[in-house]
């Protein structure tokens, strides 16, 4: 604690020395010396537009900038992407830009790719055009695609309308042109089915595809699920698993003295590329899962069988943005009371406070270690609980994109893809670290941040789990954290978790057996596979015309279920 008030006057003296004619702002706010600065390139108090002219920008319910709250980002050479979601009326555009070199603190975001993609904020937007709804998250491929993923729904805080089924634009960064367009299914959408995040797997990519043979992994938020598109043979299918639900004792979040009440499923997502692991978490839980690539790749489930889910850990509170290093299968995640970045590396147990700021790391919506600028850690704060509260106060910065450099490794595969860029930006400011060091400095006490459940604390005669067993054939921990005997998650045996997740709360006492597998069974979401290779379906198959249809895969809608289920 004493630590802590010491900082806080540095923090103020921080604050008040800001050179506003600086392109990219540091301000030292981590916990030891030593550690890299947390650095603010962008910020905002709110988010305003630069609208062309006849736009209009003075209806309330066209553009309200204390309704406008960023999600997402992603980072190019040269721009950086920001998603602003129609999370309530007023949100003009939901798919923005800026310059990373030559604009200043807080500038005005320009449409992506330009205004006519955006004509569901006028609501005279028509399902059938090539244009975006609501996007909470995008992603760029190593062939400098964007995938911009559509939930198609306005004002989800709101009345929550479906405007339209979700979709993906696959946009070339080099012209900014469409060169793909994704219709999911109605099998794999659910009635207030939300689509809020993607992971992009190139790992078995070919270069000669241009990245058309990628797996994507998408959070289903409110009809908690992951939906697997395999891009090389246009398929689709939908794994839901109890991990996946909120959490109802994690309900309320605590910012400060701000709480609120969300009660969202699976929105933060991770890719361990090197184990090739998915990493995933509830907003409304302080619980972090995995399941590996492999699992979701299979397909849609057998009938009885559930998905390998792992329990990797618990963090000192609820959360939402969470990446992975690009090499080294460190985790970066922001615990929203600790108002930190935490980093852990499960191979080698090492944990760590990156940074902390209570002001500037308030709700970070979203994390990411571009390899675009390597070494670097990206996060986005948005103060996302004062727009919920309607508490904002516009005379503060709400929004910002924070970058700490030097503690993610780049992966050298993304050398075949990449194609060599000439960096224009500040040296002084902007220093691209092509092989980042590992930062030697004192160790210190983080398990606020996380405990895992992989170290028991003492030894015993107990036999060893799955999850010891594994781990201690690669590192020796010595933490002591609280072990919890939770290894792969299986529905079908008593689970407090599994129980918590069906409306009780877990008790001391070692709860029935299910009285059916069918009881637990039922947050499967009846998992089916939508597929145009194959030629068994139920009823004609339906024809789907698109006035452009040269930036589309269209084929029949077909469903294959599994052959030993009814349904």
């Amino acid at each position: 604690m004493s630590a802590i008030k010491f900082l806080i006057p540095l923090l103020l003296v921080a604050l008040l020395s800001i050179q506003s004619e600086s392109v990219l702002h540091s301000e030292s706010s981590d916990l030891l010396n030593g550690a890299p600065p947390l650095e603010t390139v962008k910020m905002w108090n709110l988010l305003y537009y630069d609208f062309p002219p006849g736009w209009p920008s003075e209806d309330r319910d066209f553009f309200n900038p204390e309704q406008i709250v960023a999600t997402g980002l992603e980072v190019t050479h040269d721009r950086i992407f920001l998603a602003t979601p129609r999370l309530f009326s007023g949100v003009p555009a939901t798919l923005s830009t800026i310059s990373r070199i030559d604009h200043g603190d807080s500038p005005l975001l320009n449409a992506y790719p330009d205004w006519s993609h955006h004509a569901a904020g006028t609501r005279s937007y028509n399902c059938s055009d090539i244009g975006l709804v609501s996007v909470y998250r995008m992603k760029l491929d190593r062939c400098n695609r964007l995938w911009a993923l559509d939930a198609g729904v306005s004002r989800s805080l709101e009345d929550f309308e479906v405007t339209c089924a979700p979709k993906i634009l696959v946009y070339d960064t080099e012209t900014d042109n469409i060169v793909r367009r994704i219709d999911f299914p109605p099998e794999v959408v659910r009635g207030e089915s939300l689509y809020t995040n993607l992971i992009i797997d190139d790992t078995t990519a070919k270069i000669e595809n241009h990245c058309d043979d990628v797996f994507v992994y998408i959070t289903d938020t409110v009809e908690p699920a992951i939906v697997v598109y395999d891009s090389g043979n246009d398929v689709t299918w939908r794994l839901s698993h109890p991990s996946m639900y909120p959490d109802p004792n994690f309900a309320e979040s605590t910012i400060h003295e701000h709480k609120f009440t969300l009660m969202d499923g699976i929105v933060g997502i991770a890719f361990d590329r090197d184990a090739n692991i998915i990493y995933y978490q509830p907003l409304a839980t302080d619980r972090l899962f995995s399941v590996s690539t492999a699992a979701l790749r299979r397909g849609p489930l057998q009938w009885g069988t559930e998905l390998p889910v792992k329990l990797v850990g618990r963090k000192s509170s609820q959360g939402l943005g969470i990446t992975c290093a690009p090499k080294g299968g460190t985790i970066f995640f922001s615990p929203f009371s600790a108002t930190a970045i935490g980093e852990w590396n499960p191979l080698t147990n090492y944990q760590n406070t990156v940074a902390f700021d209570s002001e500037r790391l308030q709700f970070v919506a979203d994390l990411m270690a571009p390899s675009r600028d390597p070494g670097s850690l990206y996060i986005l704060s948005s103060k996302f609980h004062r727009f919920f509260l309607k508490n904002l106060d516009s005379g503060e910065v709400n929004t910002r994109i924070l970058r700490i450099t030097g503690v993610a490794y780049e992966s050298p595969d993304d050398t075949a893809f990449l194609p060599v860029v000439q960096q224009a930006f500040p040296t002084a400011s902007l220093e691209v670290l092509s092989t980042p060091k590992i930062r030697q400095i004192p160790r210190h006490k983080t398990e606020y941040i996380l405990s895992h459940p992989l170290t028991p604390t003492s030894q015993s005669s107990r036999r060893p789990s799955y999850l010891e067993r594994y781990y201690s054939s690669h590192i020796r921990h010595e933490a002591p954290y609280n072990y919890e005997s939770v290894g792969v998650i299986n529905k079908q045996v008593s689970s407090p978790f599994a129980r918590l997740n069906m409306g009780e709360r877990p008790s001391n006492v070692a709860p029935p057996p299910p009285s059916s597998i069918q009881e637990f069974n039922k947050f499967d979401g009846r998992n089916v596979l939508y597929s145009t290779k194959i030629e068994h379906h139920r009823g004609p198959p339906r024809d789907h015309h698109h006035p452009f249809s040269r930036y589309t895969r269209h084929t029949s809608r077909q469903v294959v279920h599994n052959s030993t289920v009814n349904y």
